[in-house]
């Protein structure tokens, strides 16, 4: 009899070890052994060994699951609980969170700084209303302009088989502003759309075109400071909360800190890639001051446009132009 109790009292105890544990399963469309996988792995092993086993993270790498439309969809039936995803493509939870991507809300990356001081924790709280929990931003840099044919001044766009993302509100005022025609392509389709001539012109940050492989099928670079991307790693609140309070602690610390660092990493990356695409032989196209202001006038109507259609509010924008003044 005794020795029953001690091993229904083992059991018991093993059973409750097992319903305290949780794996959060992350998608996400780093290749493997890239610098951000590597950094979520060894962030993974320090929450397992902190938790006691408590928390496991299962990663997704290398757009396995799909691009980040399709990590949404997987989220939502609860077949992931969260992504390392553009922040873009969690617009639909937090509109505001598009004022980063305003055409040309930026001339440098000082700009950014000061307004990520204001609105990374505006946005971070948006997002958690919205049914994600996230754990600091990393900036990607600017996107630019890459194609296959010289693109100097605007309208060297029209007639262009450009790439879009998505079909949100924002991508659509900005294509429609620029007289562009986009061509829809999931993001794991771009490369084989640029070899086979689907699409010529694409839009993306220099660590972007490097990592992909995109920067083989293209000869230009456009340095317009066009958007600026970044990205974030984002947990449904459901799959979050089930964790004991003392272990949500230990997983914001540890991908916190990990997202802090990429954001140093990221600035250096993207001077680095740029000169790589450079020594590589594709020209930088450095536009000049009537063409620039070009491009600026469009932007603001894109800006506008992108008010009017919802995707982002006056309110924000009115502040992120008076924080840049």
């Amino acid at each position: 009899m005794k020795l029953a109790k001690v091993l229904l009292a083992s059991c018991l105890l093993v059973a409750s070890s097992i319903s305290n544990a949780a794996t959060l399963k992350i998608a996400t469309l780093s290749p493997d052994g890239s610098a951000w996988m590597q950094k979520f792995r060894a962030g993974a092993k320090e929450i397992k060994s902190r938790t006691d086993g408590r928390v496991k993270i299962k990663f997704y790498p290398g757009g396995v699951m799909g691009d980040d439309e399709s990590v949404l969809k997987k989220i939502r039936i609860r077949q992931l609980h969260g992504g390392a995803v553009t922040a873009g493509s969690l617009a639909r939870f937090y509109p505001d969170s598009q004022v980063y991507s305003i055409p040309m809300g930026f001339d440098s990356l000082e700009q950014v700084d000061v307004a990520r001081a204001a609105f990374d924790p505006i946005i971070s709280e948006g997002f958690e209303k919205g049914g994600f929990i996230t754990f600091g931003f990393a900036g990607g840099g600017f996107a630019y302009i890459m194609s296959k044919d010289a693109i100097r001044h605007p309208k060297d766009l029209i007639g262009k088989k450009a790439w879009a993302p998505g079909d949100d509100a924002a991508t659509v005022a900005a294509f429609d502003t620029f007289s562009i025609s986009p061509i829809p392509l999931p993001i794991g389709d771009v490369l084989a759309g640029l070899q086979t001539g689907l699409i010529d012109t694409i839009a993306t940050s220099p660590v972007g075109a490097v990592t992909l492989q995109w920067h083989t099928q293209v000869k230009y670079v456009t340095k317009v400071p066009l958007v600026y991307i970044y990205a974030a790693l984002a947990v449904q609140d459901k799959a979050f909360n089930k964790l004991k309070d003392p272990d949500q602690l230990i997983v914001k610390e540890v991908f916190e800190r990990i997202f802090a660092e990429l954001e140093v990493e990221n600035k250096a990356d993207n001077d680095k890639a740029l000169a790589a695409l450079a020594s590589q032989g594709i020209e930088i196209l450095e536009p000049s001051a009537s063409d620039l202001a070009e491009w600026k006038r469009l932007a603001e109507i894109a800006s506008g446009r992108m008010v009017q259609a919802g995707a982002v509010s006056a309110e924000s924008v009115a502040k992120l132009k008076a924080l840049l003044k």
